[in-house]
């Protein structure tokens, strides 16, 4: 396990690399740049700009230089809010977006686990049908339509939750359902095929001829076997619920790393869209690591090979 485990630290940090070296080029190959504004400045102030950012040297350069304040865990200052450093801007956002996508995660999973189990314990009877007709309109809605209709409904019409902002726990109602849905509704799917197919093995037959509670059999013969394909799934869901949040906190007026990036994309802001990027990066590679460890866990196959 350790030597897995070390094979996939080094893998991560080679993936690490290469996104760091893809997003530095893209942002400044797109037209544009940090100081371009409505009204343009004046030659001599845009070059002592340009030289105190380190911008009039050449692009290999301005790597070199860049990957070696990455390489003392500095993501560099902001072009536009220059008041701040990248690192104090990733500080402030990255708290909200991960509890926004924290919650979502685990909603998510109880939904889905739930919903799935039930449904293939009625294998094509009402309820089952029910369950994937609603989890079939769920996957049909993408939280930029759900939020906004959140939002509508139970903000603006009946007034039970704020519709935006980050002051009490209540404001974190509407964005972390609208995030959850969609994906509570893959699990569901998926979680259901998977307890269908793990009630048709032998030894969950032998435990029900065997007279053996339902929720035993469940619980001890179905569930660990039947999950193993939920927490392979888990470890991407996690990374797009992170970086999903970007529609969620523009829609509720949550400062979180999501919206920074759109901020920081629209101003071309090169270092605070190359910091978030590669924030994601490490929590996607990270994510996937810890879903792979989660899965050597439940399957002992996997973890003796």
């Amino acid at each position: 396990m350790v030597r897995y485990l070390l094979r996939r630290l080094a893998f991560a940090l080679i993936a690490l690399w290469a996104v760091v070296s893809v997003t530095f080029v893209l942002v400044r190959a797109a037209p544009g740049g940090p100081f371009d504004g409505e009204r343009r400045l004046p030659p001599a102030v845009e070059a002592n700009l340009l030289s105190a950012y380190h911008l009039d040297e050449p692009l290999v350069g301005q790597y070199f230089r860049y990957l070696g304040m990455l390489a003392q865990a500095d993501l560099g200052p902001s072009f536009r809010q220059k008041d701040f450093s990248v690192n104090e801007l990733v500080a402030r956002g990255l708290p909200i977006s991960l509890t926004v996508g924290g919650l979502a995660l685990l909603l998510a999973l109880a939904l889905g686990i739930g919903a799935g189990t039930f449904a293939a314990l009625a294998r094509d009877g009402p309820r089952d049908r029910l369950l994937m007709v609603l989890a079939t309109l769920a996957l049909a809605f993408p939280p930029i339509v759900v939020a906004p209709a959140l939002v509508a409904a139970f903000a603006v019409s009946l007034g039970w939750f704020p519709a935006g902002g980050y002051d009490s726990a209540q404001h974190f109602v509407l964005p972390v359902i609208a995030l959850a849905l969609p994906y509570a509704a893959a699990f569901t799917r998926l979680m259901r095929g998977s307890v269908a197919e793990t009630l048709a093995r032998p030894h969950v037959r032998s435990a029900r001829a065997k007279g053996m509670p339902t929720r035993r059999i469940v619980l001890r013969h179905v569930l660990p076997s039947a999950l193993m394909p939920v927490v392979s799934y888990a470890g991407p869901v996690a990374a797009a619920l992170l970086a999903g949040s970007m529609v969620v906190e523009e829609v509720f007026s949550l400062p979180g790393l999501g919206r920074y990036f759109v901020q920081g994309a629209l101003n071309r802001d090169y270092t605070l869209v190359t910091g978030t990027v590669i924030v994601y990066a490490a929590l996607v590679l990270a994510f996937n690591l810890l879903a792979d460890l989660c899965y050597a866990r439940l399957d002992p196959r996997v973890r003796h090979a």
